[in-house]
């Protein structure tokens, strides 16, 4: 349910992003786009810290506490209808905090209730069968209830929420074993690296936000550009702090290797492809298309199939096959769908291509974020299954929102006017970006592979000389 909420949060919003829009008097693409990213920035952006609270303050209490904060300001963005957009996004970006707080301690649950072998494989392929799932669903019910009032969509969401909560609290063992027991005030901002944590968090905040408001204000506002500057400034003092002052750093050193290296730079690609793909496949399908969100919803339905059908071959494939042969059959499902919806004429035949799009692009979540998750908690020692969890999470939304900012600047520079046309061609220039993070992605999982076949070559010929 942590994934699948997550992912309700992000389907429901883009299923009725223009009957918000059009309520909120939004004409430009960028503020818009603003509605989705803000969510996923702050999923991205908080993973990381709330995985080391669950070391140190137990992953079921935290899955407990993101459950309740993920309902109280789901229950705010409802209620902005009364006041403005400003309190809407403001509402989102908190809102975010809440699946940042449950994936990571979801994750760990997970990897300490299981032994590495087949049962961890389909446990954590389950965990991301419910991404396409969520969505899905979140995008239904947001069409339903947008038949009423658009705010009811989050209303109802905050009591399912709440529901949660409680049946986490009754229901889940709690069979982790925390050796990290701070015993005063400093000792805990140590064992949460708080100063480096704050100079991370605020970088990679200043970074996303400037990405995504430039598209709504352009490059040559000043404080954008001092959002970016700033970013590129604190980047390099978050890793001289984890690496050479904290007692305790959030990544610890054992996930510092090539191999991780690469799986995570595959996972930033495809889900930064992926995150462009979802956002601008719902505005073709709503604005170049005009279909209602049920029917857009209905067109998408065929994800939850093909998303079981491949979390299932992952399960499987994960105790046969080398991690980088998930990787690059996920990027290229990422492309696939990718350059299927760049080059869609709107008004095509169902089955020629989104009907495609939807049996494909489940692959490249499926496969990728088990394959990487898995692959990361096995490298890293059992206390610290909370971190392994949460830097998957962290780059999988924040490649999501930041793929959205650069998209978004795309499109407003490649679209010059209202017309349809035109509108389209702003769709397809963000596409586009879609294309090109796969296709980079693609080729870093080629050469991933490469390399794991020439490590095991050079790793046989040292045994055998031995």
């Amino acid at each position: 349910m942590a994934h699948f909420t997550t992912q309700v949060g992000l389907g429901q919003l883009l299923a009725i992003v223009q009957i918000i829009g059009a309520d909120f008097d939004i004409t430009s693409p960028g503020i818009l786009s603003w509605l989705s990213a803000g969510y996923s920035l702050t999923v991205g952006t908080f993973i990381l810290i709330s995985g080391r609270m669950g070391d140190i303050f137990g992953y079921k209490n935290m899955l407990v506490i993101g459950y309740a904060w993920y309902a109280v300001f789901t229950l705010v963005a409802g209620c902005s209808v009364y006041s403005n957009y400003v309190l809407f996004i403001f509402a989102r970006v908190l809102q975010g905090i809440g699946p940042s707080i449950c994936l990571p301690n979801a994750l760990a649950l997970l990897g300490i209730l299981f032994e590495p072998g087949m049962g961890k494989n389909m446990a954590f392929a389950a965990f991301g069968a419910c991404a396409p799932t969520g969505s899905i669903m979140g995008s239904i019910f947001a069409g339903v209830f947008a038949l009423a009032w658009w705010p009811w969509t989050f209303w109802s969401f905050a009591m399912v929420l709440v529901a949660h909560a409680v049946v986490t609290a009754l229901t889940i063992p709690d069979t982790q074993v925390r050796t990290i027991q701070p015993r005063s005030l400093v000792d805990y901002m140590n064992h949460l690296d708080l100063y480096a944590a704050t100079i991370g968090i605020t970088a990679m905040i200043l970074f996303n936000f400037a990405w995504n408001q430039a598209p709504v204000v352009g490059w040559d506002s000043p404080y954008v550009l001092v959002c970016l500057i700033l970013a590129v400034l604190l980047f390099p003092a978050f890793l001289y702090l984890e690496l050479r002052v904290s007692k305790f750093p959030l990544i610890p050193w054992s996930v510092f290797n090539r191999d991780n290296g690469f799986v995570l730079a595959c996972i930033a690609m495809g889900w930064a492809s992926f995150g462009i793909w979802v956002y601008y496949i719902w505005q073709i399908f709503l604005v170049s298309r005009g279909v209602s969100p049920i029917l857009g919803a209905a067109y998408l339905t065929p994800m939850i199939i093909s998303g079981i059908v491949a979390a299932g071959s992952t399960g499987l494939l994960l105790g046969i096959v080398r991690p980088a042969w998930l990787m690059v059959f996920s990027l290229s499902a990422f492309l696939a769908s990718a350059v299927l919806t760049a080059t869609l004429p709107p008004h095509q035949i169902y089955w020629a291509q989104i009907f495609v799009c939807t049996l494909v692009a489940t692959f490249g979540m499926e496969m990728s974020f088990p394959a990487a998750t898995v692959y990361l908690s096995n490298s890293i020692e059992r206390e610290h299954q909370g971190v392994a969890a949460s830097l998957v999470s962290t780059i999988v939304n924040y490649s999501i929102s930041l793929g959205l900012g650069f998209a978004g600047t795309v499109e407003v520079n490649v679209r010059h006017g209202d017309s349809p046309k035109e509108i389209l061609q702003g769709y397809r220039g963000a596409l586009y970006i879609a294309v090109g993070f796969a296709g980079m992605g693609l080729a870093t999982s080629v050469v991933f592979l490469a390399h794991t076949y020439w490590g095991s070559r050079r790793g046989s010929k040292v045994e055998a000389s031995e």
